[in-house]
């Protein structure tokens, strides 16, 4: 389904999320993500698995230090878990979470009741 928006729309949408985030975060203590964070967050879940730290230093256009950082941050919340590839012990999996799709399933709806209350 295709949305379509002004730039003027879409920058209040994400206005209305970010000021939604930050409301459901205070009252909820849900982790507070980081533009690059939620990025990896998203890859894990959208796309289809198996993700790498390599895999998603690529696809971010970032270094791996940058991913293990976030992903350090993100496993201490339970958001995303690691394990070690048993084929090719050099490659670092990152698995979903059960907390991490709630997180994601509250955000989702988010978007949404955010969208809908924005003006037409």
């Amino acid at each position: 389904m295709a949305v379509e928006m002004r730039a003027s729309q879409a920058l209040r949408l994400l206005h209305e999320l970010a000021l939604a985030q930050v409301r459901d975060q205070v009252r909820d203590e849900a982790p507070d993500l980081s533009q690059r964070q939620l990025a990896i967050l998203l890859s894990v879940y959208l796309e289809s698995p198996p993700h790498t730290v390599r895999g998603l230093a690529a696809r971010l256009g970032v270094t791996k230090p940058v991913i293990t950082r976030a992903l350090d941050t993100m496993g201490a919340r339970k958001l995303l878990s690691r394990r070690r590839d048993e084929a090719d012990r050099r490659n670092v999996i990152v698995q979903r979470t059960v907390e991490g799709a709630l997180y994601l399933e509250r955000l989702g709806d988010l978007v949404v009741a955010t969208a809908r209350s924005l003006p037409r």
